[in-house]
């Protein structure tokens, strides 16, 4: 997909000098793929507290031959 954008050079240039990328465009796949990633790392921080659970289960009961 070909999308023409707009973005500070010198914020480009700083991101060139401190990733691995080589281009413009690794720089910008890299930076979108980081900012995916957060989000869904922040989607899971958000459901602790939310999920009810039972204090008394065992776990490792599942583990032990029958």
């Amino acid at each position: 997909m070909t999308i023409n954008l707009q973005i500070d050079e010198a914020l480009i240039k700083e991101a060139l000098a401190l990733g691995n990328q080589q281009t413009e465009r690794d720089v910008v796949e890299q930076a979108l793929r980081e900012y995916v990633q957060r989000r869904k790392q922040q989607m899971v921080v958000d459901l602790f507290g939310t999920i009810d659970y039972e204090e008394d289960y065992n776990y490792k009961q599942q583990r032990q031959k029958q």
